[in-house]
């Protein structure tokens, strides 16, 4: 049911090769948001100091962690485009090369991150054991960055060329043995050494070094026609500077909308107190599981538009983005309006002891957010069209005027202005969302009427050609 060849990713049925794409990786993206919440369940039995020392370093890791993604996102459009022009050697190469670049920018900023992990984590204040095992748990993760990197190269690599299934298994083998592990390390179980909180970084490490031998393999047997051969391992400073001309955009987007929310979370504490920090808390988890769709549909969407400009199809690339915004818009929309339903219960759900009025902020918050779901699905979907493209930065410029030009201003000028107090702030999230999609909509049609996606594809042959030489 799941299967699909090639051929299909630049002829077959555009929403039904997306959704197959899809479902892959929206199963992938779930694991991960249950990785997370068994984590804090098992740190939540050593101590609430445990807890609490990871959700403090958690911006920090979110900002660490943007070079997995950066090389990532490079790797895969460059194997997309490479295989939908046919070029599989080149594809195989740049996969190579994607695993390089993870590796060695992750062990770069996770050197540094160690390094100062003390300096880091002493900025927040926190109490004496907390910054202690915060300082522990960041200093072991930043050492599992190389790792986490060269993991998140290989799994796009394997989408780029149109097998998220394979992706899918490296995924779930790493978080799987990360689960396992979590207890032996952090308790001292059986033969392990106690670590402690660090027990859980060094679970999430070993997960996915485990994970890259899975990669490793299926891409040797040929998973796919994959087929790596001796030759493809070949290190080409070309095909590297191409991952880091493309990615580095990309890391650059999750740096600024990481670093924006970090504002958020302060100007919300200010002007909401302890009820509006726990409401923004609850909307961001909720959204977060609700928004695992979108993200699963942008990474197939990403592939499919890179692959079909590498074929030459440029006007089906631009098809595919369309399809796929309707996809996510209609159905971030209905989630949505279960949301706008049901704000009470979920909020209870998440916050069990939640005092009543506590309660009422956060279900308001839940709903006003609401009201932009089918925006946020509609600008994932848009960011594909361009990444696709190579167009990297314009996400990037996009994310910066979304958080930095409208949302944050929006909020402080809402909150303090206009007197809406944490309301106001609210309201900013959903406005910022609506018009990041009008306005990456708008620009998307211009550009691709004026032949943005045709320049893509002889781009994409001509450095093709170029590669091969």
């Amino acid at each position: 049911m799941l299967d699909l060849d090639r051929d299909e990713i630049t002829g077959g049925p555009i929403p039904k090769t997306l959704v197959i794409l899809a479902v892959p990786l929206l199963v992938q993206n779930l694991v991960q948001v249950l990785q997370q919440v068994i984590d804090t369940l098992w740190l939540g039995r050593h101590s609430l100091e445990a807890v609490a020392a990871v959700g403090l370093t958690f911006p920090v890791v979110g900002l660490v962690t943007a070079i997995a993604v950066g090389a990532g996102v490079g790797t895969q459009v460059l194997v997309s485009q490479r295989v939908g022009a046919d070029e599989l050697a080149l594809g195989r190469r740049a996969a190579v090369n994607g695993a390089v670049v993870g590796l060695v920018g992750g062990t770069i900023v996770g050197l540094a991150v160690w390094a100062l992990a003390g300096r880091i984590v002493g900025i927040f204040g926190a109490p004496d054991l907390v910054t202690e095992y915060a300082t522990a748990y960041l200093a072991t993760i930043a050492l599992a960055v190389p790792v986490l990197s060269a993991s998140e190269a290989i799994e796009s690599s394997f989408i780029g060329w149109g097998d998220t299934r394979a992706a899918l298994y490296i995924n779930v083998l790493a978080i799987a043995v990360n689960l396992v592990l979590d207890p032996f390390l952090i308790f001292g179980w059986w033969l392990f050494p106690e670590l402690g909180v660090a027990g859980a970084a060094a679970a999430t490490g070993i997960g996915y070094g485990v994970g890259i031998g899975l990669g490793i393999g299926m891409a040797l047997r040929g998973r796919s026609g994959f087929a790596l051969l001796r030759t493809d391992v070949d290190l080409h400073l070309d095909d590297c500077r191409e991952i880091v001309d493309v990615g580095w955009p990309t890391a650059g987007q999750y740096v600024s909308s990481q670093s924006a929310r970090v504002g958020m979370v302060w100007l919300v504490a200010l002007v909401g107190g302890a009820a509006g920090l726990a409401a923004y808390t609850i909307g961001a988890r909720v959204a977060t599981i609700s928004f695992v769709p979108a993200i699963g549909l942008q990474q197939a969407a990403q592939s499919m538009i890179g692959q079909n400009l590498g074929a030459e199809r440029p006007l089906r690339a631009r098809r595919t983005t369309w399809t796929g915004v309707a996809i996510a818009s209609v159905g971030l929309t209905v989630v949505g309006a279960i949301q706008w339903a049901i704000p009470g219960a979920l909020s209870a759900a998440f916050v069990p002891d939640a005092t009543p009025a506590e309660l009422a902020v956060a279900a308001e918050y839940l709903r006003i957010l609401a009201y932009g779901y089918w925006a946020i699905g509609a600008t994932y979907l848009l960011q594909a069209g361009f990444n696709g493209a190579r167009r990297t930065r314009t996400s990037l410029v996009a994310t910066l005027l979304q958080y930095w030009v409208v949302r944050i201003p929006v909020a402080a000028g809402a909150a303090f202005l206009l007197n809406m107090g944490v309301t106001g702030v609210f309201w900013a999230v959903t406005l910022s969302n609506v018009a990041a999609a009008i306005g990456l909509g708008a620009y998307y049609w211009s550009e691709t009427t004026t032949g943005m996606n045709e320049r893509a594809a002889k781009t994409a042959a001509a450095e093709g050609a170029e590669a091969a030489d």
